[in-house]
Formats: C-alpha cells, structure tokens, sequence
C-alpha cells in the first residue's frame, strides 16, 4: 500500500506544504474545505466563538418553508409571530438577552399553536389522519429548526454554551435537507398536482443534498494542527459525523421511490413505464451520490481513495445503464419517437449506443479517467462512435455519416489536447447538423406560432443555439478577444428573451385552419435566468467578461421574470429597461465602492435623468400594474404619483452609494418621493396638455363597464387638492433648508401667509362647500396659526409682541366662527319657511339641521388640532429653552469628575432641585426677552383643546367614559408661568391628568346617576323614597363617596411626592375601593374603584423606592 502522502486527495482539504509552499488542489476539489494550518499539536479541535457562517445556505432552505407555512397558517399566525417579534426586538434593544432569546422561541411557540387552531383545512386536506399527523409534525419540525437558526445568531450563546451552538448546527445540517426537500416538494405539489411528485422530491433531495450533505468545516472549530498525512483534516472538525452522512445518504437514494410507491401503489408495476420510473427514482439519485463522493460524499464508507475509485466506477456503470435503458422507455421512445428515423430493432440498438456512450463519456471526465494516452484513444473513438450513431437516430444521410464522425473527433480533441481550432471546427460542423435537423423537420410546416411564421422561428432558435456553442470557445481566446465573448452572451441574451416573450406573450399556434393556445411554462423562465445568471457569475470569477457586460446581462436576465407578474406585450424591454437604468450604481461602479466620491456630480445628473427617462418609458406598464390592482383604470394623478415615486426610488442607490456625503441630494430625493406620495393620495386633476392618453390607455378608459357596474357618481371637485400638495411641498422645502426661511424675516413672513391662505382655501373647499360665509373667517384662522407657528419656531425682532395679539385673534375667531355657521344656516331655513314651505319640507329641516351640526363639529375638530399644534410647539421651545439652561449649569461641574464620581445619587438630587430653580430662571429671562406670553399661551391653548375634544366626545360617543384616558394626556403640555400656574412645575406635570380623569369619572357617575333615577324609572319624572330608584341612588352614591379618600390622597402625592413611609392612610382605602368594585351598578364608580386601588399599589410601590434611595443617600 502506498504511503498516505502519495496517495491522491480527492476530497481532503488543501494545506500548506512541509516545506511552506501551497501544494496543488485538484480540480474537483471542493473550495469549502480548503484550510491552513499552523504547526502540528495533538490537541483536539478547540470551540471558536465566531460567527455561524453558514446563514446563507440555511436562509435557501428555511426561508422558503417559513414562507410556506406562513401563508398556510393565514393571518392569524403572521399577527401572532409579528407581535412575538416586535416584543423580542424591544426587548433585545434593552439589552436583555436572555429575554430576546426567550422572547424568540416562545414567539414560534404561539406561532405554531395559532397554526394548529387556524389550519383547519390542513387536516381536512388530506384523507387520512396518520397522513394530516405528519404533515403536522413536518410543519413544527420546521418551525423548531427556524428557533435552531435563530438562537446560532446570539453571539452571547456562542461564549457561555459552546457544546449547545455545536450541537445546534449538526442539528440544522443533519434535518433541514429532509425538512426542506419535504415541505418545497409539498409546495409545488400544491401548485401543479402530483403527477410527477416524486421526480419533484427527487430534485430537491439532490439539491439539498449537495448543499448541507457535503462534508464542511464547522463554523465554531478552529485547528491548531498541521502536516497531517497528505493534508487530510480531522473528522472532528467537520459539522455532520459518519451517523448523520450515513442517514442523509439513505434519505437520499430512499426517500424519492419509497414516496413514489407511497402515492402511487396502484400502478406501480402495471406497465414498462411505471417500472422505469420506480428504478429511475433509484438510480439518478443514487448515481449523483457517486458523483458526490468525489466531494466527500462518502467519506463515512471509506477513506482509501483506490476502494472508493473502485465503488464509483463499479456501481456507476451498473446505474448508468439501467437509467439509460429505463429512459429509453420513459422517455426517448415515448416523447421523441417520430424524430427516430431507423427502424427496429437497429433503433434500440443506435439509441442505446448513443446513450450509454455518451453517459460512459460524461461519467469518465466527471471521475478525471480520461488523462493518459490510451484513455484519450478511447474517449476519442467514443465520442466518433456516438456521434454517427446518432445522426442516423435522427436520420442524417449515410452518405454523409462521416460528417458527425468528423465533428466528435474535433470535439475530443478540444477535450483533451485543449485546442481552440479543434472546437471550432466542431462549432461549424455541429452547426450544419443543427441546420439540417430543422430544415428536415419544421421548415416546410405552415405554422403561425407565437405571434410569427415557423420559419422565422426556426431562424431565431437556430441562430442562438450556435451563439451558444460558439461561446465556449470563444471564453479560451486570450484576454485581447474577450469582447467577442461580450458580444456573444449579450447577443444569447438577446435572443433568449425575444423568444421567451413571444412565446409566453404570444402563446398561440395557428395551423390548417385550427388555433390552439401553446403555454410555455413558468418554469423554464425561472430555470433559464437562474442558468444564465450562474454562467455570468463564473465568467465574472474567471475573468472572461468585464462588469459592463454583467452590468447588461444581469439586467436582461432579470428583466425576464417579469413575465412571471405581468402580462403585458412589452413587459421584458420595459423592465429591461428599466433595470438597465437603475442598477449602474449597484454594478457599474462596484469596484470603487472604498472612494469618497464614487460618481461625479455629471455623471449622477446624468443617470438620474436616464432613469427619468426609463420610468416614462414605463409608463404604459405601470398603468398596467395599476390597473389589475385597482380592477379599473387609475388616473392620471395616480399615475403620474407612482411615476414620480419610482424614480425617487430608482435613485436612492445613487444618493445611498455615491452623494451620501451630499446634503441636498437627500433632501431633494425626499421631496421627490414625498411629491410622488402626495400625486398618489390626492390624485387631483391633472391638465389635458400634461395627461399621455396612448391607444391602449383610451381603449381602457372608453370602456363601459364602470357606469354599467357603478352607475353615474356624484363628482367632487379636486381641484383643492393641489393646494394640499403645494403646502405639504413647502412644509418639506422648508424643513429641508431648500426654502432659507431661517434666515430671511420677509421671506418668513411671505411665506407662513401663503401656507395659511392654501391650507385655509382647501379647508373651505374640501370640508365646508355649502357654508360660503365661512370661508373667509377660516381662511384668517389658517393664517393667523402660521403665523403663529411659524415665527414662535423661527421668532424675529418684533414677532414676540405681535404673536400674542395673533393667538388672541384666533381664540376670539373660534366662537365667533362657531356660533356663526349655524346662524347663517338657520337663518336661511328660516327665510324658506317663510315664504311658505309645506309640511313636506319637514324633512329638509331635518337634514338643515344635522348638516349644521356636522359644520359645527368639523369646526371643533379644526380648532382643536389648531391649538394642539400650538400647544406641542409651545412646550417643544419650552423644553429646548430649559435643556440649554440645564447644560450651562452644569457645564462647570464637568470638570469635578472625580467629586461626581464619588457621589452619583447626592448629584442627582442636587440636579433634580437645580432644574425647578432653572426653569424659575428661564422664566424670568423669558420676561426679560419678551417672550414671558408663551407659557401661559401654551396653558390656554393646552385647557381650550381638552376642552374641545370634551365636547367632541360628548358629540360623537356620547361622553365614553374610556375616552378619558386617552384625552387627559393632553394636560401634560401645561407649563409652568407667573400667573395662572405659578406654583406648578415639572414636579407636578402629572397632577392635571389624574385629577382629570378622577373629576371626570365623578361626574360622569354622578350624571349616570341622575338619568338612571329620572329617567329609568316607571313613575315618571320624579323620585319615591324608599323605591327601587331611591335605593339604586342612595346605594351608589354612597359608593362614590368611598372611593374618594384614594383619589384625594393620590392627587395630593401626586403634588408633592411626599408621605411618610409609616403612614398607612393609602392601605386604609383599599378596602374601600375594592367595596365600590364589587357592590356598584354604575360602571364609572366601578372604574373609580379600580383606578383608586392602581392608585394605593403605585403610592406604595413609588414611596417604598424614595425611601430606600433615602437610605442609600444617607
């Protein structure tokens, strides 16, 4: 036996040599396994906490399957596993990692419950319970290895359980190729039927097999040895063990037929191609084992590489010819027999010649068997012999026989001398072949096809299978030539996607008479774009082609699954288009991806201005788009929006990657999209000089259908709507700096009256058509709040002593406006009863009147947004102004870090007793200013909102008792000033939102009372004592008064947060409170009650922490 150093490495990974010089790697050896090793120790492989590097390989899999069973599970499970996951995120932003991870798993958990209970028709599917079981234990095995992945990405569990991550990826390695081959065979199945299911299974297997199967170095392993023998790593470096390849391989060669006999026992032996089919799902995957032991497949059988050489060929052989024999039958001689020109039995003969040779061919090279001479002899006579006997398959002259001979001795030539010449000579003799089939076959045929003469077909199919053989050889040229190769795939590409869109948009045939529909299958787009995109990334590795040909053949490839979504004729130029457009700044300029400045201020105008070009280009697609979603024609301001929105979008890559540093390119990247935004919600109408009405466009507004289904609607003027867009617009333009009204007091001015006079023009409009009167008064309120607004957040000179006679103008305005709108209204009904209105205007009066009071409740609305749009700026400028204070203040003391160090809570208490004395300062410095108004502006402004929305919610809820909670919030904008709140501070900002909500929950009881008492009983306007109405009151009222020591004394901490720690008072009103919970009919006392017990738990639990940070204090 040889020594292990001389023996060939066909899968062990690549090291560096003894004497320090990297040794060769075969060629069909594996990348992932390459590794360099320091110098040898006999210490096993110690736990690396590095990342898990094999994310990518898991997402293909459980991505897919997660997708799967989300739409599966419906809304009820995507609700629970976005809710579990918005926790676990706030959670692990907080930093608590234990609680993320938890957060995590038990996430899935509620997930996969909620899939159990929503999933119904998963078990009412299938017609058998054992069957509906293990789809059920499939669906939570998936969702226990997504918790596996997502727990490999906590780097904390990487650190303190080592074993766990290891175990945790053996875990994935060993299950996810039969979970994911299962539930994608379960897809597809769903979505094609289950004629060929078990080929399905069969692909998947394969592919899965190959990507978790093969050996690889664990993610969590690092080796500190060296010179083992012949360079071959130590099993325990590797992620899966000989127990876990052993059960993927038998899932492999196993699962597929034990499947197929399964699901179709019936017929699993009732003809010839039922039995080929039970021995092809055998033999393909058994045979692609074989060729994945070259990769060390089957490294837990064997590690002589002679035994395993020996199995290959051996076991090869014999697989290669039943599947040769068993697609004979299946397929050759079922689906292609017409083009078989030789009669039997010399056709079975010839076929199976052609066949088993070229497989034997194919199987030698793949093995690396054709290498010395008589190798070479025989591969050549072979490739001769299958070349002949298959052109006279096909029925190629036997005259001229010699000419196929001929082009397999060039190609076997070109396969072991490595000659250019000889390939193309085989591109031109195989070319004439190729052109002769067809001509044989379809040129005399009269077939219209996908949109076009047959012949013209065959012209386009023929000219681009010789592009692609000529490609080969043209990737062997020096690097002088590889714009021929350029040229070449761009051209392929070309013709691949004019062709598939004939054929998928133009789908088809007329012939002698008869039209038929020809579907090209979905699938064969997908699998020609993922090949050419596979075929340009190897080129791009090998450097056969530059970036500007990826550049294109990226997007040409790309463009085609457009087809997939639209059915539009242009779609795949369109998108091409389009991509072409978009993508130079991801792929044009990726290797300069490290410089500051990546594109020049020309070349982004220009490519902005392409993209613009391209989106209008797109126009009539997106229409289409628009149109299928919507199920009616869009308009053209909605067209137009999503125009504008896609070229804002389409230009992020070049302000992300290339302007990042710019300022304005951001700013006018936000209003273009916000512009577009805007164009989508308002949609307003649109002059017929800027409206594109294309033929197809008319066709589809000309239709009928709308006034037949929808009848004739009652139009609106849209008008108004642009002037929403213009003051949203110069909001942005102003918050962007793109307006400098910072800076210039007449521009400032100029402006905030525009931005009043078009939000109050579209108020009127939009909201109050019928109320003329009124259009005016709204139109000077809009004004005086930007005003208003505007110069409190920018003031001028001379803004602070006009800015409060402009907020007393608006609040004067909104009685006035008030009281207004429904006197002019009744005025006018008035006058029409006058003039003698019968009694069957009634009606009208009705309507007048509840017309009136939807006016006045808009108008409350308006106002109340008004001044709580003043009263949010006020505090804002409030709290900015006592935030610079406080950094003055304590801007000295940085410099006593060590003091500061040694003391933190007395510091803080100090910083909590200098902030009241700030804000007394900034008030005063505020008068001194002239600004003293704007405290006591934002108070009045804060009292008059909630007491709008109070109204309100007497109007539209008529008074809920839940809206409480959500209105007094607004009290928390009360400021503290020198007059009306003198002695209200920061301290006391949540003393007005609990004495609101308690006030009102009393009286609102108290009302509840009164009407139950006046009005619920049977005797009338009145009350008799002793009756059960007397009792209800006495009963309730008594109720309320218990539960108002609890809110009186936690008002009072809420003042001051000062009590004794020994003063049991709150305690004493628990009892009190739970009483009134238990015993009341009203539903506020009940409220009160519960309020009044949160109140004395929270007392308690507040002054319990005061007290132990006292003690800590002292």
């Amino acid at each position: 036996m040889m020594p292990p150093e001389l023996q060939p490495r066909l899968f062990r990974p690549h090291i560096t040599s003894p004497s320090g010089e990297p040794t060769s790697s075969p060629p069909n050896y594996p990348p992932h396994m390459t590794r360099t090793f320091t110098p040898r120790s006999n210490t096993p492989p110690r736990f690396s906490p590095s990342s898990f590097a094999y994310n990518a390989r898991i997402a293909t899999a459980l991505v897919p399957c997660a997708a799967f069973l989300l739409d599966l599970g419906g809304a009820p499970v995507l609700a629970t596993l976005t809710i579990g996951l918005l926790i676990s995120y706030v959670v692990d932003s907080l930093n608590v990692k234990l609680g993320a991870f938890l957060g995590i798993w038990m996430s899935l958990l509620a997930a996969q419950i909620s899939f159990f209970f929503s999933s119904s028709h998963l078990f009412s599917s299938f017609n058998s319970l054992p069957l509906s079981l293990l789809a059920a234990l499939l669906c939570a095995e998936t969702t226990f290895l997504i918790g596996c992945w997502s727990s490999l990405q906590f780097k904390w569990l990487h650190l303190e359980n080592p074993s766990i991550v290891v175990a945790l990826e053996r875990l994935l390695f060993a299950c996810v190729p039969f979970t994911a081959s299962s539930l994608f065979s379960w897809a597809v199945i769903s979505a094609v039927g289950m004629s060929n299911s078990s080929y399905y299974l069969m692909v998947f297997s394969c592919v899965f097999y190959w990507i978790f199967a093969i050996p690889r170095v664990s993610s969590f392993k690092t080796k500190n040895e060296a010179k083992y023998h012949g360079g071959e790593a130590p099993d325990e470096s590797f992620i899966l063990g000989p127990l876990e390849s052993c059960f993927l391989s038998l899932n492999l060669m196993f699962t597929p037929v034990l499947f197929h006999v399964a699901s179709h026992y019936s017929v699993v032996f009732t003809s010839a191609a039922a039995v080929s089919d039970l021995l092809l799902l055998f033999f393909v995957p058994f045979l692609f084992q074989l060729y994945a032991s070259t990769r060390g497949g089957l490294r837990w059988v064997t590690k002589d590489s002679h035994q395993l050489q020996s199995v290959r060929i051996v076991n090869g052989a014999i697989a290669m010819v039943v599947i040769v024999i068993c697609l004979e039958v299946r397929v050759v001689f079922r689906s292609f027999g017409k083009y078989i020109q030789v009669p039997p039995p010399l056709n079975y003969l010839l076929v199976t010649m052609t066949l088993l040779g070229g497989g034997a061919g194919a199987g030698a090279s793949v093995l690396g068997m054709v290498s010395g001479g008589f190798s070479s002899v025989v591969f050549t006579g072979l490739a001769v012999v299958v070349s002949a006997a298959g052109a006279i398959v096909v029925g190629f002259p036997i005259l001229f026989t010699p000419l196929p001979a001929v082009a397999g001795l060039y190609f076997a030539r070109f396969f072991t001398k490595k000659s250019v010449h000889s390939y193309f000579a085989f591109v031109a003799l195989g070319s004439l072949m190729v052109i002769w089939f067809v001509m044989h076959n379809y040129w005399d045929l009269n077939i219209w096809l996908a949109g076009m003469f047959l012949k013209s077909f065959c012209k386009l199919i023929v000219a681009n299978i010789i592009i692609a053989m000529v490609i080969p050889g043209l990737v062997l040229l020096p690097s002088k030539f590889h714009f021929l190769t350029e040229a070449g795939m761009v051209a392929h590409a070309l013709l691949l996607c004019y062709i598939e869109d004939r054929f998928f948009n133009y789908s088809s045939i007329y012939y002698y008479g008869m039209e038929d529909d020809v579907m090209y299958p979905s699938y064969m787009v997908m699998l020609t774009t993922l090949i050419g995109l596979a075929v340009v990334r190897r080129l791009l590795a090998d450097r056969r082609i530059g970036s500007k040909a990826v550049w294109i053949l990226t997007c040409l490839y790309s463009a085609k699954l457009a087809m997939l979504f639209l059915s539009s004729k242009s779609i795949v130029w369109v998108s091409a288009a389009l991509l072409l457009a978009v993508s130079p700044p991801l792929l044009l300029y990726k290797e300069k991806s490290k410089s500051a400045s990546k594109m020049k201020p020309w070349q982004g105008y220009s490519h902005a201005a392409v993209v613009a070009i391209s989106v209008w280009f797109c126009r009539e697609t997106i229409f289409d788009a628009l149109q299928w979603w919507n199920g009616r024609p869009p308009s053209d301001g909605l067209l137009l929006g999503f125009c504008i929105v896609l070229i804002g979008l389409a230009c992020i890559p070049i302000v992300a990657l290339h302007f990042s540093h710019v300022l304005s390119a951001k700013r006018s990247l936000v209003l273009v999209v916000a512009t577009g935004c805007m164009f989508i919600l308002m949609q307003p109408p649109m002059p017929m000089t800027w409206s594109y009405h294309s033929e197809m466009i008319k066709a589809a507004r000309e239709s009928a259908d709308d006034i037949s289904i929808y009848g004739f609607m009652a139009s609106k003027p849209t008008w108004p709507s642009w002037l929403l867009i213009v003051s949203l617009l110069l909001i942005l333009a102003a918050a962007t700096s793109l307006i400098p009204i910072k800076y210039v007091v007449e521009l400032r001015a100029f402006y905030s009256v525009v931005m009043g006079l078009a939000l109050g023009v579209y108020i009127s409009a939009e909201f109050f058509l019928q109320a003329a009167v009124l259009h005016v008064l709204i139109t000077i309120t809009m004004v005086c709040a930007s005003v208003f607004v505007i110069f409190t957040h920018f003031p001028s000179a001379s803004s602070t002593k006009v800015l409060p006679w402009v907020f007393a103008l608006l609040v004067a305005l909104f009685p006035v406006t008030y009281l207004l709108e429904g006197q002019v209204r009744i005025k006018t009904l008035s006058d029409n009863v006058a003039w003698g209105w019968d009694a069957g205007e009634e009606d009208k009066k009705v309507t007048a009147m509840l017309a009136i009071e939807g006016a006045r409740t808009s108008l409350l609305g308006l106002y109340a947004a008004i001044f709580m749009l003043i009263a949010l700026l006020i505090k804002f400028e409030l709290t900015s102004l006592l935030r610079e204070k406080v950094s003055e203040s304590s801007g000295p003391s940085k410099t006593q870090g060590g003091a500061r160090g040694m003391f933190p809570t007395r510091m803080r208490l100090m910083q909590q007793r200098r902030a009241t004395s700030i804000q007394s300062f900034a008030i005063e410095k505020m008068s001194e200013e002239g600004a003293a108004w704007m405290p006591a502006v934002g108070n009045v402004a804060t009292i008059v909102c909630f007491a709008i929305c109070l109204i309100l919610n007497i109007h539209l809820s008529g008074g809920s008792s839940q809206a409480i909670f959500f209105l007094a919030p607004i009290l928390l904008l009360l400021n503290q000033d020198s007059d009306l709140l003198s002695g209200f501070g920061d301290k006391q900002r949540y003393f007005p939102v609990i004495l609101a909500i308690s006030t009102y929950l009393a009286l609102s009881s108290l009302y509840t009372i009164w009407e139950e008492v006046w009005f619920g009983g049977n005797t009338g306007w009145g009350i008799e004592i002793g009756g059960r109405e007397w009792f209800f009151a006495v009963k309730n009222l008594a109720l309320l008064i218990l539960t108002a020591p609890g809110h009186i004394i936690f008002n009072r901490y809420v003042w001051s947060y000062t009590s004794k720690q020994s003063d049991a008072s709150p305690m004493l009103t628990l009892p009190l409170s739970f009483a009134a919970v238990v015993i009341t009919d009203v539903f506020q006392v009940r409220l009160l009650g519960v309020l009044g017990i949160v109140y004395t738990v929270a007392q308690y639990v507040i002054s319990r922490q005061q007290y132990i940070k006292g003690l800590r204090y002292i």
